[in-house]
């Protein structure tokens, strides 16, 4: 629940369902209309309000069509109390059992349609429109229809009710009628796409149609991604890379795994593939791919990795010191793009299976939006930027400082009449209850100081502006290619786009930003849970960071803005610094954070930033020298192992031996780990139907945080 209005629905839904057979048995028939008036509209705004409940119910068995059988009960119940007839009781149950039979039916048929729409590929930015997708049915039809079908016992409802309050059977027989007429012409309707959606390509067709397109576009290198866990946004791990490889001086593609990955994607140009089966992705035509890019050490990067043809590079998502981030399994990619010498030496960790040969640094080329310290203009109180990491899979990598002093850091930021800008990594509080709790109590220890400092003024503000944000969102999502349709739906209306909405894009998220901040002026503190406003502008706002070992803290570095690094289990400072490298040029907080007010004069005094000389050398040795460009160092990376790549295939073809790829070990007793949410996921979308793991998938799997 997430207060105390949600509480009362709650309440009154709960009590109006009790009331109903109370109300029926009396009888009480105007007790009855307002129980069951209550129970619908509690009913419905529970759904918009608290799904989190609504969906604990039907684990109960209590599912939204056993509450429209218990007041369909009911009403039957009450008319026979208060002498209805035999035949209209006869008629009524008659008719709500041809209703929930044509729901029965309606629900078999929406299946039918939907498996064959799971199309075994999604395309973006591909022109599909010759492969034959039948278009999708009408969203009256196809979407939210058990809520609508289930609705339509309304006018039966009422027709009885009405019937009972003037003791005459007729208005009883239309509702019954109006029922069951709209609930067959529905069905019908359904069916007539059924016959429509039997078009629908079959999988071989699909892969060859995309096949069709690929060899007309001709990619060189790709950037694959899966993870398993797509009920998050782990996208943030695609989308940073972006724009990185649309200045490449080669053809890019990007290969996703799960579907649920198209709804985090963000707006480009380059030609995306979804493709959730193994067995498709070795379907994929990709001759001229020398480059494939990893953002993530996932288990299904092995139905990539076996392409022997390519070179396999790990990029990454972030450079942290993490011990996550130099993990052992980096072998099995050809190089590890790294952003400095620090990315180097971390690798040293495992210089028994990383070669140093392997490691080539490239710099960070996401970082340009960052601006320097020497352009940021602060205001009259300082800005803290509170960037927490979450409590990783396990405790042995949990580097959080919420659970150990997130709530004692907040509640003295607050006494040093400072700004915060609350910004938790997307996945805190998905392991830990602790960590849930410390979570929690922040947001609502700032938003409770926000109240204490003209937070009425604050709130009008942001209403004001809401209206406007949500219209730049709408856009922003129509030129991300994101819509409402199904995985279907958007690969039929796939085309390749115009480049150069590139501009109107960047000038939107400017926009965006700047009406953001402008409107949240008002405002002391911000808790920032959205992926607007992205981290880089938090970032711009904020005067100085505190946070955790990741790689948040890396790219920070490149401002040159003073940084605070959390010592949770207040470790020596020099054995702190010797572990991790970023922490040379930061500020060390301990977890009673007495050092705080010290620490706060370097941003209220700035000649008083001892730090300063150190975060200048750090910067360097972390993200790599400003020149050349890490763009140029990226794009040079890249078309110097495509060529590799290239000679390599050649000499082998020379030699008289073909290039091969190793087939994928079947079995059917393994499941991919750490991916509850990812089964559940599955079995609601069938993605992965009839799929097996590869074995080899258990390798490897690594912080998402970076």
């Amino acid at each position: 629940m997430r207060g105390k209005a949600d509480l009362l629905l709650v309440f009154l839904f709960g009590a109006s369902f009790a009331a109903l057979p109370v109300f029926a048995l009396l009888p009480s028939l105007w007790g009855f209309v307002a129980a069951v008036a209550v129970s619908y509209v509690t009913d419905e705004m529970l759904h918009s309000r608290a799904p989190g409940f609504i969906r604990r119910l039907a684990t109960l068995q209590l599912t939204r069509t056993m509450r429209f059988a218990a007041r369909m009960v009911m009403l039957l119940a009450l008319a026979q109390r208060m002498g209805a007839s035999a035949t209209v009781l006869v008629v009524g149950l008659a008719a709500f059992s041809v209703h929930f039979a044509i729901v029965m039916l309606y629900s078999a048929v929406h299946r039918a349609i939907r498996a064959r729409r799971t199309l075994p590929v999604m395309v973006r930015n591909l022109d599909m429109s010759g492969a034959g997708i039948p278009k999708q049915p009408p969203a009256y039809l196809y979407r939210r229809f058990l809520r609508k079908l289930l609705h339509l016992d309304v006018p039966a409802q009422v027709g009885l009710l009405v019937a009972l309050i003037l003791d005459d059977v007729y208005p009883a027989y239309a509702g019954f009628a109006v029922m069951t007429g709209l609930a067959v012409a529905a069905l019908l309707a359904l069916l007539w796409q059924f016959r429509r959606a039997r078009r629908t390509p079959g999988e071989d067709q699909m892969i060859d149609a995309l096949n069709q397109q690929l060899a007309g576009y001709r990619p060189e290198v790709a950037l694959y991604f899966s993870f398993a866990a797509v009920s998050r946004d782990f996208m943030y791990q695609v989308n940073m890379w972006i724009e990185t490889l649309e200045q490449l001086d080669m053809r890019p593609l990007i290969i996703l795994r799960e579907r649920a990955s198209f709804r985090f994607l963000s707006r480009t140009w380059i030609p995306v593939v979804c493709v959730p089966k193994a067995d498709d992705v070795a379907k994929l035509e990709l001759p001229e791919v020398r480059v494939v890019l990893y953002p993530g050490n996932a288990g299904k990067n092995v139905h990539m990795l076996r392409v022997a043809e390519a070179k396999h590079v790990f990029i990454g998502h972030g450079d942290s010191d993490k011990l996550a981030s130099s993990n052992r399994v980096s072998k099995v990619y050809d190089e590890i793009w790294v952003a400095g010498r620090a990315g180097r030496d971390r690798y040293q960790r495992v210089r028994h299976a990383i070669s140093d040969s392997a490691i080539v640094e490239v710099g960070r080329p996401q970082l340009a939006p960052i601006k320097l310290h020497a352009d940021h203009t602060p205001g009259p109180e300082p800005v803290v930027l509170y960037a927490p990491t979450w409590e990783g899979w396990s405790d042995d990598d949990c580097h959080t400082s919420l659970i150990p002093m997130g709530v004692t850091l907040v509640e003295k930021l607050l006494k040093e009449n400072v700004r915060v800008i609350y910004k938790p990594h997307p996945l805190t509080g998905k392991r830990s209850r602790e960590a849930a709790a410390a979570d929690q109590a922040i947001k609502e220890m700032l938003q409770a100081d926000n109240a204490r400092h003209g937070g009425a003024k604050a709130e009008a503000a942001i209403a004001a502006a809401r209206t406007r944000l949500q219209q730049i969102e709408d856009r922003l999502d129509e030129l991300a290619g994101q819509s409402d349709g199904d995985d279907a739906e958007q690969t039929r209306l796939a085309r390749v786009p115009d480049r150069d909405g590139s501009t109107e894009w960047q000038d939107l998220n400017d926009e965006w930003h700047r009406v953001f901040w402008e409107s949240h002026a008002a405002a002391r503190h911000h808790v920032i849970l959205k992926r607007l406003p992205t981290l880089y502008e938090c970032f711009n706002q904020a005067d100085i960071l505190i946070s955790d070992v990741s790689s948040v803290v890396a790219d920070f570095v490149a401002s040159l803005k003073p940084y605070v690094l959390t010592n949770a289990h207040d470790l020596p400072d020099e054995d702190f610094r010797a572990a991790y490298t970023t922490a040379g040029g930061a500020y060390l907080l301990d977890s009673a954070c007495a050092r705080l007010p010290e620490i706060l004069r370097s941003v209220r005094e700035p000649r008083h930033d001892p730090m300063e000389r150190s975060r200048r050398a750090l910067k360097e040795y972390v993200l790599g020298p400003d020149r050349p460009t890490s763009m140029a160092r990226f794009n040079a990376a890249a078309l110097a192992l495509a060529e590799k790549g290239r000679a390599e295939l050649a000499e082998g073809r020379g030699e008289g031996h073909r290039p091969v790829v190793i087939p994928s070990q079947r079995t059917d007793s393994f499941n991919m780990p750490d991916s509850v949410e990812a089964s559940a996921y599955q079995q609601s979308d069938g993605s992965d139907s009839g799929e097996q793991t590869d074995p080899a998938d258990l390798v490897g799997l690594v912080d998402p945080a970076g």
